[in-house]
């Protein structure tokens, strides 16, 4: 269960001049403002590069979430599912750094970003969304699951838990 789409590929679907009602716009509008306010206030980093040296000093495991956070439906549940959940944050904030890699095509994004996100989906082989890279602090893979994950966060955690620290 994934939104299949090739990562440098992200952004080819265009709205196709369909006339959207005012309402609908302002409540996405509105729906975005809260999803920027609930994503600013957890620990999710968008700069690889810092998330590499923080998980590397605080031998911590690094989680990549390639995700199309404003269109693909099982991203968007298992954001709600698992990743927003207080037992996946709580695990999250002592044994992971959490980075999100998203190939959004309603929102803006920075240039330096997208083309992070593009090359780190290449590397990783990212076919699908969403997908889950794990690296230890040693910048190894120990585990990719691609799709979203059933049993809620605590399957999530038990997954997790399996996986080598070194």
């Amino acid at each position: 269960m994934r939104c299949t789409a090739l990562a440098s590929c992200y952004n080819c679907i265009e709205d196709g001049g369909v006339k959207t009602p005012r309402l609908f716009l302002a409540a996405a509008a509105v729906s975005a403002v809260f999803i920027s306010c609930a994503r600013a206030e957890s620990d999710w980093l968008h700069n690889y590069s810092k998330a590499q040296e923080e998980a590397k000093a605080n031998h911590k495991l690094l989680f990549l979430n390639f995700t199309g956070s404003d269109w693909c439906g099982w991203c968007i549940k298992l954001d709600k599912d698992v990743f927003s959940q207080p037992q996946f944050k709580n695990y999250a904030h002592d044994n992971l750094v959490l980075v999100e890699l998203d190939f959004p095509r309603r929102k803006s994004q920075p240039t330096e970003e997208r083309k992070q996100n593009v090359q780190l989906a290449q590397q990783y082989e990212v076919l699908g969304f969403p997908t889950i890279v794990v690296l230890n602090s040693s910048g190894q893979k120990v585990w990719q699951f691609d799709g979203y994950f059933p049993g809620g966060p605590e399957a999530f955690i038990a997954q997790l838990q399996k996986l080598p620290k070194g």
